[in-house]
């Protein structure tokens, strides 16, 4: 697994709204500038499946992320399979420097896994920043 993480100075309540909640996982859940996420879906619970569409705003490419969740411990962890049967672990722990979120995912196989990292590792750090500023 490829495994990156953040420290959020921020409360574990707006951590986990902020990452769970559609309105907000369009905001940040992209790698790169001159990409974004027109849209996003999630039903948060065991069972329940999520879906979101990132493109480049340029409009020259685009592809859905999702899967199904195998667990929600709410503000502790998240668990899900990805449609292509990759998975990924999410923890989310209280520290005295904010809430640390460490993701843990099963790379793909079509791009080396220091680009897979560095991907994911961006988004992160959007997610920091948004939370962070907002």
């Amino acid at each position: 697994m490829i495994t990156v993480k953040s420290t959020i100075n921020s409360s574990i309540d707006k951590v986990w709204n902020l990452w769970t909640l559609p309105e907000h996982i369009t905001k940040w859940s992209f790698a790169s500038p001159d990409w974004h996420t027109p849209y996003a879906e999630n039903d948060l619970r065991e069972g329940g499946t999520f879906k979101s569409t990132m493109a480049a705003k340029d409009g020259s490419m685009s592809f859905d992320f999702g899967g199904e969740y195998t667990l929600v411990d709410m503000h502790k962890a998240i668990e899900y399979v990805l449609e292509d049967g990759r998975k990924v672990e999410i923890s989310f722990n209280e520290t005295s420097n904010g809430v640390e979120i460490i993701e843990s995912f099963d790379p793909e196989t079509q791009n080396p896994e220091e680009m897979q990292r560095g991907g994911w590792q961006a988004i992160m750090d959007n997610f920091k920043s948004y939370v962070e500023t907002n």
